[in-house]
């Protein structure tokens, strides 16, 4: 995990090394002040040298200064390091997210993973800037005081320092407890992300049902398990730090009674013993800050565990033989597929179904809830990967397993009943199909959708600003910017899954419209509730418990007197 963590100051080496640099002039220049400090006490002062006494305090003023200009670069482009590393990271977080397949986000909430990319990587910034810094500046700081201690008065020094190994093994024992309590709560700290994340985007549902009693409790139960984590990881960090603090005052206290004996004994005069004191607090200053960075330490060391849990997710791979497809003809065909979203296959989905899909065909999937009907729209773009013994799918007479995915997808467009806009302005949506296309293709994909006339009817037409996922407009033209999306898009296979059941009877018209335009010269493959918006399809399967039960036109269907048509009389009685 070091050396992974160390890559990411590879593209800074130059700006890091003069950090270093810099931290070590300002121990180095730290120095200063105990050994003039002993200079002027035995020296300078007894032999009444003025001239030299303020010299030497003009040094210390203009080496101070030069400390200062240090401090700044090191703040300033220390945390720079830290800012562009954690800005790598996060750039190259969200490329792999980018590439996970859907099941990972099946598995993982989204506001779980937004903490991993800001919380977390706040904390492993702040660590890639000071880890090093503390580390190398106070381990400097150490020897060096331990050096000009030992030019004073060896035995003192050794005395002194017994108390190092206690507080190194305390130091390590603390360590381990923090280290367990600190990841504890990172993983708490995201439940309530998650919770928040959910109940934001979900406000409007939980005011219409006057359910904000229910949110706040399942609100309280991640905050209360980040309280207790938060409890625990403070109680560890509390021990840590009383001891090792406790440890530290001792060093005082063995100066104390040490340097008075040796004082007494004349094995030290008062000069070498003032200066002593002064160089001894130079030791302790870098051990107490060490201390207070092992917090920093648990908390950046964590985010990055957390951080390379998710780069070590496997990504969508094409296989090595995967070659691409130019626009396809639209011929689909589905071989004994099986298919379920869990690996032991416990829970199965699709149960070897078949099917044949001719170019320009529009081929409908009907049946209960559940079927398995948008498992099978998900598995031809190849969203969810088939093993090798579970069936294939075949286009164009390849299988999709030797195409690669964006050139399989890129023919494929997909229309769903929960449209997901992103926020932006209409025509930034509807260039979501193709980012290259010019205004006169947004406007001619618009007209075809039927959303001009009311992109044009607003103040800032096409540039009208939509709010998060589309929320300043109503369901219908939500379904319509989608649609004028896929136009622009222009794929040789459409899958509309439940286009038009969220919409009402006189918005559907409309949309219905619309798709039957963007379904002229493609093959479509239709997942409909509504019976009646599919009795025109070349073909209707009916997928239930994950199998095809019956297949046919409405005509045939009708007359095996099955489940399409107890379905379809349903359907009819209740209109």
């Amino acid at each position: 995990m070091i050396k992974r963590f160390v890559s990411y100051y590879k593209p800074h080496k130059k700006m890091f090394i003069l950090d270093m640099v810099a931290s070590v002039a300002i121990s180095v220049l730290g120095m200063v002040y105990p050994v003039i400090t002993n200079r002027m006490l035995n020296s300078f002062i007894p032999a009444r040298n003025y001239r030299l006494i303020i010299i030497s305090g003009f040094i210390v003023l203009f080496l101070y200064f030069i400390r200062m200009l240090l401090r700044y670069f090191v703040q300033y482009q220390g945390h720079m390091i830290g800012t562009y590393m954690q800005a790598q990271m996060r750039r190259e977080l969200f490329a792999h997210l980018e590439k996970l397949p859907f099941a990972f986000y099946d598995n993982h909430e989204t506001g779980a993973i937004m903490t991993r990319m800001t919380n977390d990587l706040f904390e492993v910034s702040e660590l890639a800037h000071h880890g090093p810094e503390n580390l190398l500046t106070c381990s400097i700081m150490i020897a060096l005081s331990f050096s000009y201690l030992c030019t004073i008065n060896v035995p003192l020094t050794l005395i002194i320092f017994t108390c190092v190994p206690l507080l190194a093994g305390v130091s390590y024992h603390y360590r381990k407890c923090m280290r367990a309590a600190f990841t504890q709560r990172r993983q708490s700290n995201a439940v309530i992300n998650a919770s928040l994340e959910s109940s934001i985007t979900g406000v409007r549902v939980t005011k219409a049902y006057t359910n904000a009693e229910e949110e706040l409790r399942k609100f309280e139960i991640g905050n209360s398990k980040f309280t207790e984590a938060s409890a625990k990881s403070f109680k560890a960090m509390g021990k840590f730090h009383s001891s090792t603090s406790f440890i530290t005052d001792v060093f005082n206290v063995f100066i104390l009674i040490a340097g008075g004996l040796f004082l007494y004994s004349n094995k030290i005069n008062f000069g070498e013993y003032s200066a002593f004191i002064v160089a001894v607090n130079l030791f302790i200053s870098p051990v107490q800050t060490l201390i207070s960075f092992t917090e920093q330490w648990q908390n950046g060391v964590t985010g990055f565990k957390r951080f390379i849990e998710i780069l070590d997710e496997p990504a969508e791979e094409d296989h090595p033989e995967a070659k691409d497809i130019d626009r396809i003809k639209g011929d689909i065909e589905l071989q004994n597929i099986t298919f379920s979203y869990t690996e032991d296959n416990s829970n199965g989905v699709i149960d070897n179904v078949s099917m044949r899909i001719n170019p320009g065909e529009k081929v409908a999937l009907v049946g209960p809830s559940g079927g398995g009907k948008t498992t099978i729209c998900n598995l031809i773009p190849n969203f969810y990967k088939l093993s090798e013994n579970n069936g294939k799918i075949l286009v164009d007479g390849e299988d999709i397993r030797n195409i690669t995915m964006d050139s399989l997808r890129a023919n494929i467009g997909i229309v769903q009943q929960d449209v997901f806009l992103f926020s932006g302005s209409i025509k930034d949506n509807i260039k979501y199909g193709c980012k290259e296309a010019d205004d006169e293709s947004v406007i001619a994909a618009a007209k075809r959708a039927n959303i001009h006339d009311f992109a044009v009817s607003l103040p800032n037409g096409y540039d009208t600003q939509i709010g998060e996922r589309g929320v300043r407009l109503s369901g219908g033209q939500k379904q319509r910017i989608s649609i004028a999306r896929v136009f622009l898009k222009n794929p040789s296979v459409l899958i509309l899954d439940e286009a038009t059941s969220a919409l009402d009877s006189s918005t559907e018209v409309y949309i219905q419209q619309a798709l039957d335009e963007l379904c002229k010269g493609r093959t479509c493959i239709v997942v409909a509730h509504r019976l009646s918006t599919v009795r025109n399809a070349d073909k209707i399967f009916v997928i239930n418990d994950g199998k095809i039960e019956e297949s046919g036109t409405h005509t045939q269907l009708m007359e095996l007197n099955g489940i399409y048509k107890n379905l379809y009389e349903i359907q009819y009685k209740m209109r």
